[in-house]
């Protein structure tokens, strides 16, 4: 799983990045300091698997779910016709599954504004007018062949030419591809930007930490428009924490009245969008964790762990997380009759521990 953090320039982004995948990325107070975007893997957080480390003491360390987050070069006016970085940042968002948008909620006089003053309505609409024509000229492309096509008369080839000119008109309303409601299916290859699922990062000064300032409360307005969530963090907040030691860290976090990290809600936030579970697998080898979308039947489950598992599925031994460790252990799990059987229509939950059984 995939996301990219975008916004304008000198929003934070960086900052935030730094602060969830220490892996160092540039930070500087000037235009365009990310040029080449930045890519760092960062373990999901999840309780469960330190709960089962210490029920199974494992050979190898506890292996977590992913997710892999992008810092792309800030976005300027103009941007879908090549002005400042415009089609690098374009090609780049293309690229990932959700598009984190951080938008600046905080006033200091020591950061510069690349439109001078801070107005976070301002400064989503320029990126989301952006991606709009960027998608308008992407569509337009595709019209073009459509016509073409259409011409043939085949019903199938009409179909796109109706879905394609009813796109165009929702874009041209400054309406995002996400918001386009049509009872047929998207014509295949039909990769759009404003269609990816947007979760808004409100990054706000250290004492509006309880998201109550008017900076945040336009975004979550325009957020409500499209039923994206908002997470309000202080990126400056989470870089200092990140530079603590575990201990220090919660202590400090405690003070600040922080329940959970930045990382923490934005991985939440961003598996909701793209709306993946997680299962998991223990033993004496190892305790890990694996990451599917919701909905997926268990041989498909089983695939995520080799291909093999899923072409020669038999069935799944499962067991909810919450009902092993009210247990206390396998064995005694299997004693009371907890461990069940599922076929191949079994539709995996988020939590469930899962033995597959298979023929090589």
């Amino acid at each position: 799983m995939k996301l990219g953090l975008v916004g304008l320039p000198n929003v934070g982004k960086s900052t935030l990045f730094n602060a969830v995948t220490k892996a160092g990325a540039h930070v500087a107070n000037y235009p365009f300091a990310t040029i080449d975007p930045n890519v760092g893997v960062v373990n999901v957080p999840d309780p469960r698997l330190e709960v089962l480390y210490e029920m199974y003491h494992p050979k190898r360390e506890t292996v977590y779910a992913t997710l892999e987050v992008v810092d792309i070069a800030g976005l300027v006016e103009g941007a879908s016709h090549g002005e400042g970085l415009g089609n690098a940042f374009l090609g780049n968002i293309r690229e990932v599954d959700a598009i984190g948008h951080v938008v600046r909620c905080f006033d200091d006089p020591n950061i510069a504004h690349v439109s001078g003053a801070v107005d976070p309505r301002r400064d989503i609409e320029i990126i989301e007018v952006e991606l709009i024509l960027a998608d308008l000229a992407h569509v337009g492309r595709r019209l073009e062949k459509a016509v073409k096509y259409a011409k043939s008369g085949e019903a199938e080839a009409k179909a796109e030419l109706a879905f394609l000119q009813a796109l165009e008109a929702h874009l041209s309303e400054s309406k995002p591809a996400r918001s386009f409601q049509m009872d047929a299916e998207w014509p295949e290859g039909l990769h759009l930007l404003t269609a990816k699922p947007m979760l808004y990062i409100a990054n706000v000064a250290e004492d509006d930490l309880d998201g109550q300032s008017p900076h945040v409360a336009v975004v979550r307005e325009i957020a409500a428009e499209t039923d994206a969530p908002v997470v309000v963090i202080s990126a400056r907040i989470e870089a200092d924490l990140a530079e603590l030691a575990p201990a220090d860290r919660d202590t400090f976090a405690e003070a600040l009245g922080l329940t959970s990290s930045g990382l923490d809600i934005i991985v939440k936030e961003a598996y909701a969008l793209l709306d993946q579970i997680s299962f998991l697998t223990v033993g004496d080898d190892e305790v890990r964790a694996w990451t599917i979308t919701r909905g997926m039947k268990a041989p498909q489950a089983a695939g995520k762990i080799h291909t093999d598992f899923e072409r020669g599925f038999i069935r799944a031994e499962v067991i909810d997380y919450d009902t092993l460790i009210d247990a206390g252990s396998m064995v005694k799990a299997k004693a009371l009759g907890k461990v069940r059987s599922e076929g191949k229509e079994y539709v995996v939950e988020d939590g469930d521990i899962i033995l597959f059984r298979f023929n090589v």
